[in-house]
Order: structure tokens, then C-alpha cells, then sequence
């Protein structure tokens, strides 16, 4: 298959905007497009990237066009809205890689019809936030044929590490259990913060404790001192999309015919905490729920509970 060198790229969100400079540092040529014109103009301006204002342009002589978006409705919108999308202007044997963290369904469904146009599609959402997509470390969940994988891996090494998980789709349904498996880790841990704190521990040595144990996870290494103890909530994760994560998480187990009721709870329990905050909040203020829940404070180690 012919070599990348002209590649697309739509969503210059917090997770966005350093992926597309770490393609433009890989030597790539890239034109970028947002919803918000005036980012698009703050990074090309930036990062001498082509400037895109419609989906027409961020299609036109691509080799690759990558999506890195909320959900899997936007890219539906997209790649075949009415007016300008991006199907319409990929020429036959270009490739779209949609990293965002979708519906495994919807994405086979947008593969069949690309192929249609001979435009081939992968799945490649990733896993690491914003400081790894910062300095290019990212894990790349990818899915689909083994032709169109090796033929972006550049594209994708250049962002972080490919992690093949088969089939189109799969990668997307693989970031949804990561997720589920780390919103697990997260809410048992500050659950057991909130016993501990409410029996006399200090939750600061709670959490250094668990790191030096069989307790460690993602979340008590690098999210409760950092984001919780510290009343920060600002770790770059939005509460709306961990539970999006969720329920498509959930979705599979149910179309899979899987038994899941701790996943279930779990979803309930994220579902609860985001309805019960504001729009925008970020997912480590499920914490203050759990707080609300077992009647204590933790990012305030010297207050009194009940």
C-alpha cells in the first residue's frame, strides 16, 4: 500500500492537539480542522500545520484522516453528514483512523460503508490521558485488518505504542473495558479511603500504604494524591465521558449475554455521581460523591467526621 505522508485530523481537543503535533513532529504533513475555528487557528499558527475551516479540506488528497472526537454520533456526522463531511472528498484506497472512544457497532457499521468507496477504517482509541498524548506515549488500542493496521502503524507509533486487538471494532471495545476495570479500581479505592478516614487513618498515608501493597492501581498511583487529596478534580478526564465508557462497556456485556453485576453497579454508581455534579466536571469528582455517600471529607486530612 502506497506510504503515508498527507494526513487529516479532527478534534484538536485536550487529547487532540497533542496527538496532531506529535504527528507534525514525526515529519508528517498535516492539516487540522475543529469546530472551534479559533483553535484550529491558534495550532496551525503554532505548529505551521495546514489549516483546514470544513471537512471538505481535511479530506482532500489525504492518505489518512484521523478522528478524535466525544462520541460515536460526531463521527457519523462527520464522515457522511449532509453538506461537508469527509467520505465524500477521501479518494479510493485513502484509510480514516477513528481514535476516539466509540461504539464498537457503530464503527463496523461506518466500516462497511467506507468500504463501499474503497476507503479503508481501523479503530485505535487510546489510554494514557493527557500526559502521555503530551509526550507521545500513548496506548493504542487498534483494530482491524492486518493490511490497514501496518500501513498506519507510523502514523500511530508516532503517537504512542499499537496494542492490535483484532477485528475492526475490537480496540474500541477493549478501551471501554480498560475503562470499566480502571472506574472499578478508582471508586473501591476511595471507598476504602473513606472507611479508613472514617475509623482515624490518614488518608495520605492510606494511599502510600496501598502503593507499597496489593491494593496499588492506576488510581491510588497516580490520580488520589494527585487530583482527589488535593481538591484539584482536574486530572483532564471528563465524568461525562468515563460514563459514556461505561455504558458502552455495558452494552457489550449485554449484547455478549454476559452476567456482569459488579460492572453493572459500578456504571450505577458513575451514572449517580454525574448526575449529581455540574456539566463539565471532571471524572475524579466521583470522590466528592463517595465522600457525600460515606458521610466524610478526604482531601481535608485535618477535619473531624461524625
Amino acid at each position: 500500500m502506497p506510504e503515508v505522508k498527507r494526513i487529516g485530523f479532527v478534534g484538536l481537543g485536550r487529547m487532540g492537539w497533542p496527538m496532531a503535533r506529535e504527528l507534525v513532529g514525526a515529519g508528517f504533513e498535516v492539516v487540522v480542522h475543529d469546530v472551534q475555528h479559533d483553535r484550529t487557528g491558534a495550532f496551525v499558527e503554532e505548529y505551521s500545520a495546514g489549516r483546514a475551516e470544513r471537512l471538505a479540506e481535511v479530506a482532500a488528497g489525504a492518505d489518512v484522516v484521523v478522528t478524535m472526537l466525544p462520541d460515536s454520533g460526531i463521527v457519523g456526522a462527520v464522515l457522511f453528514g449532509d453538506g461537508d463531511n469527509v467520505a465524500d472528498h477521501l479518494t479510493s484506497g485513502a484509510t480514516v483512523i477513528e481514535m476516539s472512544s466509540g461504539v464498537p457497532d457503530a464503527t463496523i457499521g461506518f466500516g462497511v460503508r467506507l468500504s463501499e468507496r474503497g476507503i479503508g477504517l481501523i479503530d485505535a482509541p487510546v489510554s494514557g490521558g493527557v500526559k502521555r498524548a503530551e509526550d507521545g506515549s500513548l496506548a493504542i488500542m487498534t483494530g482491524g485488518t492486518d493490511k490497514e493496521v501496518d500501513r498506519c502503524r507510523p502514523v500511530l507509533e508516532a503517537m504512542g505504542s499499537v496494542l492490535k486487538t483484532g477485528q475492526l471494532g475490537s480496540g474500541q471495545a477493549m478501551k471501554s473495558l480498560n475503562n470499566l476495570v480502571s472506574a472499578g479500581g478508582f471508586l473501591i479505592g476511595i471507598e476504602a479511603l473513606a472507611i479508613g478516614r472514617k475509623f482515624g487513618l490518614d488518608p495520605d498515608t492510606m494511599v502510600d500504604v496501598l502503593n507499597a501493597s496489593t491494593g496499588s492501581n492506576n488510581s491510588t498511583q497516580k490520580k488520589f494524591k494527585q487530583f482527589v487529596l488535593s481538591g484539584r478534580y482536574d486530572s483532564g478526564f471528563a465524568l461525562d465521558l468515563m460514563v459514556k465508557d461505561l455504558t458502552i462497556a455495558l452494552g457489550i456485556a449485554e449484547r455478549s449475554e454476559a452476567a456482569v453485576p459488579f460492572a453493572a453497579l459500578c456504571r450505577e454508581l458513575w451514572a449517580s455521581a454525574r448526575n449529581g455534579s455540574g456539566a463539565g466536571a471532571d471524572h475524579t469528582e466521583i470522590a466528592r460523591f463517595s465522600e457525600r455517600l460515606a458521610g466524610t471529607v478526604l482531601s481535608e486530612p485535618d477535619s473531624k467526621s461524625d
